[in-house]
């Protein structure tokens, strides 16, 4: 049986100083850079480029695909998924998918690496800022078999500077737009990105319906799935998590299903796993 340790309360120096600064260049840099300089279609386009292929590879790589195994796919799309997930800074996807697994075993107890009952700071940032969590990699041994998911996790640093700063400012010169892409395509995208995820972790434990589990802290919401590609049908995903949608219904707003769902019409992805006629535990 796998062991596993509460979070231990320490202060994070990288987490608490790189996160606030990239925020505040992002956040206040953007407009102030705009108004002295305009907004070069080049610049928006890569901020948009790299918005959505970072955002997807967190939702359809790092959570569908590697946390819960949703779905199959080949060589060339996991090197995307891995190269635009180590863009968000948000760890390896082996470390990810691990605390997520362990997020879903021990939701909201004190096993949970994002626990809600800790209150909305804890599981939105303060869980990565001031507690240290040891990661019991034993419930990734399916991960850990592939060559390419652990080159990323022992060369995290490498993989992340490469293509989350090192590519957009190298297409930003290119562009004559440097000052631009550090901006927007890296402070300001990488804020964006990150809280994606946060507000997975704390505000959809907080609000939304309890259509399929009336006992569970994660609600369905379809604000926060205007936000996060789809993951805001936060009930739905806890009760049945190896289903490749969040949002089920065709009329849920759910972009990462719809990515993967293009990648089987084209032959990238197959076995995609879906639950059949799932049934409201209470009316939505």
């Amino acid at each position: 049986m796998l062991k596993y340790t509460p979070p231990k309360r320490c202060t994070r120096w990288m987490a608490t100083i790189f996160m606030p600064l990239i925020a505040l260049i992002g956040i206040i840099g953007t407009p102030f850079y705009i108004y002295h300089n305009g907004l070069a279609l080049s610049e928006l386009a890569l901020f948009l480029f790299y918005l959505l292929a970072t955002s997807l590879a967190i939702t359809a790589g790092y959570h569908r695909f590697f946390s819960h195994a949703t779905f199959k796919t080949n060589s060339f799309v996991r090197f995307l998924l891995l190269f635009f997930g180590a863009a968000t800074f948000q760890k390896s996807a082996l470390r990810w998918a691990s605390q997520h697994r362990q997020h879903h075993q021990f939701t909201d107890t004190e096993l949970d690496p994002h626990s809600s009952a800790r209150g909305l700071f804890y599981c939105h940032v303060g869980w990565i800022m001031f507690y240290k969590h040891d990661v019991n990699f034993g419930n990734v041994k399916d991960l850990s078999s592939n060559k390419m998911i652990m080159h990323q996790h022992e060369n995290y640093d490498l993989w992340s500077i490469t293509s989350g700063l090192i590519l957009p400012m190298a297409i930003g010169f290119l562009i004559g737009h440097p000052l631009g892409a550090f901006i927007m395509s890296f402070c300001l995208r990488v804020t964006m990105i990150l809280n994606m995820a946060f507000f997975i972790n704390s505000s959809a434990h907080m609000i939304g319906k309890k259509t399929f589990d009336p006992d569970a802290s994660a609600g369905d919401n379809w604000f926060w799935s205007l936000l996060t590609n789809g993951e805001g049908y936060h009930n739905y995903h806890h009760k049945f998590p190896n289903d490749y949608r969040s949002g089920h219904l065709i009329h849920h707003w759910d972009p990462s299903k719809w990515f993967i769902f293009l990648l089987s019409k084209v032959g990238l992805a197959w076995d995609l796993k879906r639950t059949s006629n799932p049934t409201p535990a209470v009316l939505s």
